[in-house]
């Protein structure tokens, strides 16, 4: 940003009007627009105990779900993005049914933008919306082999430009293909936040930032990772295996007024 102008100097003004002569040349200094930087804006640090009973969560998650990978399969970050967006109202185990295919048949960027729209229809058939999927990831691939030469990108900015990528997919691209710190919000973090009361429900950056504000930024790779298996295999949407949750004692949502399974038995019957 260009230095601001000095405020005139005004030999005989008296001290209220110099204020006002400087407070109207600031006025006109020009203002920086704030960047589209995939930099999470952390609130005021979250106090002692809190910062304690994270770390308690993380331990349990830990133990009850060790060495957490993201269930998506792929090999390099163009894979990683293709599959991610593939996997939209799709389970991950059917994308990972395709995608080798899929890979083996058009490996580059370059391959996936010119491939014949029906032999990819035909191999993007068991993922649902597959002829739309069929545009999205050749009109994805066309704008990488324009834009970036066929690579995908490493930063927040660049990847949130690409067509149908947004913020939870390009964090999901930057944690796990380039290992940057990063925090993706899906369905199953923001739902296990909210009952957590780490997060606003249904507010993807407020979740981040409520995130990353209780953990390390080398931790948040791993606790994301970690929020979506619990997500998926214990705290489910509709009815979550309270009575088998390793967090329960540290739950604000235990039972879920009634729609949680408390009684240990027929919860663990609910994990998956």
């Amino acid at each position: 940003m260009a230095k601001q102008a000095a405020a005139p100097k005004v030999a005989d003004a008296t001290a209220t009007e110099a204020t006002a002569a400087t407070k109207a040349v600031a006025k006109k200094a020009p203002v920086k627009k704030p960047s589209k930087a995939a930099v999470v804006v952390v609130p005021a640090g979250p106090d002692l105990e809190q910062t304690r009973r994270a770390r308690r969560i993380l331990r349990l998650l830990t133990t009850r779900y060790p060495d957490p990978v993201l269930e998506l399969d792929f090999a390099s970050p163009l894979q990683l993005l293709v599959a991610a967006v593939l996997a939209a109202q799709t389970l991950d185990e059917r994308v990972n049914l395709v995608t080798p295919v899929l890979f083996a048949r058009y490996p580059t960027a370059e391959d996936l933008a010119t491939a014949e729209p029906a032999e990819m229809e035909e191999i993007l058939q068991p993922v649902g919306y597959y002829r739309k999927k069929t545009q999205i990831v050749m009109k994805l691939a066309a704008t990488l082999v324009e834009r970036h030469d066929g690579e995908v990108p490493g930063t927040f900015e660049e990847l949130v430009e690409l067509p149908w990528v947004g913020r939870k997919t390009a964090n999901m691209v930057l944690g796990n293909a380039f290992s940057v710190p990063a925090i993706s919000v899906d369905t199953h973090v923001g739902r296990v936040a909210h009952r957590l009361a780490w997060g606003p429900e249904n507010d993807v950056e407020g979740t981040e930032a409520a995130i990353a504000a209780l953990f390390d930024q080398k931790d948040w790779v791993s606790v994301n990772l970690l929020l979506i298996l619990h997500g998926r295999r214990t705290c489910h949407s509709r009815k979550p295996a309270c009575g088998a949750c390793p967090l329960a004692e540290d739950c604000p949502s235990i039972g879920l007024a009634g729609k949680g399974e408390l009684d240990p038995e027929k919860a663990r019957a609910l994990l998956k």
